[in-house]
């Protein structure tokens, strides 16, 4: 019986990265094309489809994938339809999923890229073996997947885990994107720390921070990554501010569905212990007692580069296991 092979595509709001993938979670071929180059979506499906010919006459034709996983934005995994999504160019309803198994001939899932990390991590990562479990990716935004009795949690319109979107304090902090205030988005990602960091240095004129040798409006995570790691105040205390407010969050989510485990991904990640700590200590604070000491809180295991791809990979196998 021949090897079969799942492409992954993952669709952000400037490129498009993808991908051939084994059913072991190794990546053949990566490529990567612009998300904005083309506005028509039929124009950007030919070239992703050119783009992706070398790759699929490596691993021996079409004949040899047993299918197409897609995470983007606002990916309704019920209807395989990208639904008003707001960074990317295509706007309104776009039958993506339909669209792409036409042109490949192969079948084709669609997810929002959060759950389709969420799904990446049980088939390769840190979540292997678990049935019950959150994934929170910290990026620029705050996306989320839920697996519950070994199922991925979609709701009865396939838009469930916006757990980024939920109010964490109450008319707080205005998000500029959905007008809501206070959701945990706006101080858990990285844009919200860079928020803080400039609302700090604002709010302490007198104190000295090596935050200050940079223009504030082009303060941005990274900056108060490096002036954190150089011993700073100020940077230091903006990772515990938001190591409370996620905790706090994310204690709220453990109530909700007891899972094993809560793994972290994405850029904000990298701050490891700077953001791991306080988010430990705030979230079983805020706990019962009975959720106490039960909840692992750990990093995501999938590689980086590979992330995007094999998440969205993985909805292939994923697919195929549960029907």
């Amino acid at each position: 019986m021949k090897q079969q092979y799942a492409i992954g595509i993952d669709i952000g709001g400037t490129n498009t990265v993808f991908g051939i993938v084994d059913h072991r979670g190794d990546t053949l071929y990566r490529g990567a094309i612009s998300s904005r180059k083309h506005q028509n979506i039929e124009d950007y499906i030919q070239e992703l489809y050119e783009a992706l010919q070398p790759a699929i006459l490596q691993v021996g034709g079409i004949e040899n994938i047993k299918g197409i996983g897609i995470g983007a934005p606002n990916g309704n995994y019920y209807s395989g339809t990208i639904e008003y999504a707001p960074n990317l160019i295509w706007k309104g309803i776009i039958p993506l999923a339909k669209l792409i198994t036409e042109k490949f001939g192969v079948p084709a899932a669609l997810t929002n890229d959060a759950n389709a990390a969420a799904v990446g991590e049980m088939m390769y990562g840190a979540a292997k073996g678990m049935k019950d479990f959150i994934m929170i990716t910290l990026g620029t935004g705050v996306g989320s997947g839920i697996v519950a009795n070994g199922h991925l949690i979609y709701g009865h319109d396939g838009f469930a885990g916006e757990l980024g979107h939920t109010t964490i304090i109450p008319g707080g902090r205005l998000h500029p994107g959905t007008n809501m205030k206070g959701s945990l988005e706006s101080y858990a990602s990285a844009t919200g720390v860079a928020y803080t960091a400039r609302e700090f240095l604002e709010q302490r004129p007198d104190q000295d921070s090596l935050l200050r040798n940079y223009p504030l409006d082009g303060i941005d995570s990274r900056i108060v990554y490096d002036c954190a790691i150089q011993g700073d105040t100020i940077a230091k205390e903006v990772y515990e501010y938001t190591g409370q407010i996620l905790g706090l969050a994310l204690s709220n989510f453990v109530m909700f569905s007891s899972p094993e485990a809560i793994i972290l991904f994405g850029g904000m990640t990298k701050a490891g212990d700077l953001i791991l700590k306080p988010t430990q200590k705030h979230m079983e604070e805020n706990l019962l007692p009975i959720f106490q000491n039960k909840v692992k809180l750990i990093f995501s295991e999938l590689k980086e580069a590979d992330a995007a791809i094999l998440g969205a990979s993985a909805l292939v196998w994923e697919i195929k296991d549960r029907v």
